[in-house]
């Protein structure tokens, strides 16, 4: 069956963005999604909140849970799981989808931010996935999804921003070690990373609105998150998914309609040999 209808998932970062569009593609299904992220007000920069993302996914269908919930803390995280399965029931598929970038070299990082990235990337995608996986191990299907790059370790994707690829390549280690520790137990863990640029407010505060146009759209990582999420958790653990490959498997041959701007050819990703 590929529906993820009564569902439960726990989405990190999901008041925006590519978190936002994997909620709202469940949603249409019949999910119930956590949404568990830290903006409840209004950024001046950023767009959406975890109220505006509950109210857009249930608009499409489904149930959500809006919770404040900044994932350095293991106490918020917790305390979030548990209200999810007071009001789910528990959880079936966790996506680790919260993020920090700062494309800076060694000597323009400031530790703060160097701190900032490994809270976040690394130490806030193994609590959230420590706290999520007594639940997890109860469902029928679990899925763990992390929104990281395929490992490589090729010298030109660590020279101009040596922390940021560290961290994002700590959340791509947990998908590695944690796929063979739970695969007993069948308990899926997969990475999930896109061959182009994405529109996002990442992409647009690194390339404005000229990198925007040369993007495409979200939805082009939701409908590959779909895919992987409703396959078999015991047959599907381990691998390092690029959306583009995984909708190709899929059957998908139109790619234009992901485009922001048609007739564009996006640009590629970090990470991608």
């Amino acid at each position: 069956m590929n529906t993820l209808k009564g569902k439960t998932l726990f989405i990190t970062g999901a008041s925006r963005g590519i978190g936002l569009a994997i909620a709202k593609r469940a949603a249409r299904d019949g999910a119930n999604v956590v949404i568990a992220a830290k903006t409840a007000e209004p950024h001046p920069r950023l767009p959406g909140t975890i109220h505006t993302a509950a109210e857009e996914i249930e608009r499409e269908g489904g149930k959500a849970l809006p919770l404040m919930v900044d994932i350095r803390y293991e106490e918020q995280l917790k305390d979030a799981v548990k209200q999810a399965v007071e009001c789910f029931g528990g959880i079936d598929i966790l996506v680790n989808n919260a993020s920090a970038i700062s494309l800076t070299g060694t000597l323009e990082t400031p530790m703060k931010k160097f701190d900032l990235m490994f809270g976040v990337n690394v130490r806030g995608t193994y609590a959230t996935t420590q706290a999520c996986l007594p639940e997890l191990l109860k469902a029928k299907n679990p899925h763990v999804l992390m929104l990281s790059p395929p490992l490589s370790m090729k010298p030109k994707w660590f020279q101009n921003h040596v922390a940021y690829t560290m961290a994002k390549y700590g959340m791509s280690m947990c998908v590695f070690g944690m796929a063979e520790e739970f695969r007993e137990q069948g308990v899926a863990f997969n990475a999930l990373w896109p061959r182009t640029t994405i529109a996002t407010a990442a992409v647009n505060m690194l390339g404005g609105q000229e990198m925007m146009e040369a993007s495409r759209t979200p939805e082009i990582m939701s409908d590959a998150a779909h895919a992987i999420l409703t396959r078999d958790s015991r047959s599907c653990t381990g691998n390092f998914f690029l959306d583009e490959d995984l909708l190709r498997e899929a059957g998908v041959t139109d790619f234009a309609k992901y485009l922001v701007k048609p007739g564009t050819q996006p640009l590629p990703d970090f990470f991608i040999d």
